[in-house]
């Protein structure tokens, strides 16, 4: 994906990202999910087909990542 190309991603923020901008942004197009940091927005970021994200979306709706990301 080009600059540009990448530039006119509409990134979203989830509703549950805290304040403390420890957040992950989502951007679809077409049959693939971006994803980035979003403190900071110009730097890299993932890529992943529709199939891929949905079983990772479904995993955390069924909790199997539930343990993985606390302290």
């Amino acid at each position: 994906m080009t600059a540009p190309e990448r530039h006119a991603l509409q990134w979203r923020t989830s509703t549950r990202s805290s304040n403390y901008a420890n957040c992950v942004e989502v951007a679809f197009a077409g049959d693939t999910v971006h994803t980035r940091d979003s403190k900071n927005p110009a730097g890299q970021h993932l890529m992943f087909g529709q199939p891929a994200w949905s079983a990772f979306v479904q995993g955390l709706r069924d909790g199997r990542f539930s343990n993985s990301f606390r302290s």
